[in-house]
């Protein structure tokens, strides 16, 4: 999947993806993670998602990484913050207090410029990203976040119903990547009312993702 799909859907603000609320799933089960206040939370394919908010106000500390830099100036206006920006290599860095934002390819993030991460908090990435490069990016995610615990939430349905994103991620795959790295409950599943987009019968997955 090419960079320009994703700078398209925002620059035409075909934004379905992105949530009017904190996510339910975040809300209900973040506790599992067993995190304090002041821990660091990475949001790999952040957006803008209203989640950021919502770690910000409990006193986490938030990291992302997203491809489009649209959708970063309009969560720090959202927000109502002004973020220094800088330049990191190929990404772009905005930071303001407690936020860390670095925009451009994720694959052009290193552990070594992420920093240290208490957890993973992964909403919509491994779902956005199509079947040939999901092994890429689990593996990508675990060597520059150090196997940090993750709270993962994915979606399962019929593939040849609608072409995604979001991807259908079943539990076997989640399996497939993270079951050697991980200690993997499933802590919710649910069907999505009204199906996925309303075009299809989906499940709504939450995994917990623990390192031995």
């Amino acid at each position: 999947m090419e960079a320009s799909f994703w700078h398209q859907r925002w620059a035409d603000n075909q934004i379905a993806f992105h949530m009017s609320e904190a996510n339910p799933m975040l809300v209900a089960h973040f506790v599992s993670l067993g995190l304090q206040p002041g821990k660091r939370v990475f949001i790999p394919l952040c957006g803008k998602t209203l989640d950021i908010a919502w770690f910000l106000a409990k006193g986490f500390r938030v990291a992302g990484a997203e491809l489009s830099e649209l959708a970063i100036q309009q969560l720090f206006e959202e927000l109502g913050v002004e973020p220094e920006i800088t330049r990191v290599g190929n990404l772009r860095h905005y930071h303001a207090e407690n936020i860390d934002i670095y925009v451009g390819d994720i694959f052009e993030l290193t552990g070594a410029t992420l920093g240290p991460v208490d957890a993973i908090y992964d909403r919509a990435a491994l779902v956005a990203l199509p079947d040939d490069m999901r092994k890429r990016y689990t593996a990508h995610l675990m060597s520059i976040a150090g196997k940090a615990p993750q709270l993962l939430i994915s979606f399962e349905y019929d593939q040849s119903l609608m072409s995604g994103p979001p991807f259908s991620v079943g539990n076997d795959e989640v399996r497939q990547h993270y079951d050697d790295h991980y200690a993997l409950t499933l802590l919710a599943s649910q069907d999505i009312p009204g199906g996925l987009k309303g075009i299809c019968p989906a499940m709504e997955n939450v995994w917990l993702l623990k390192s031995g």
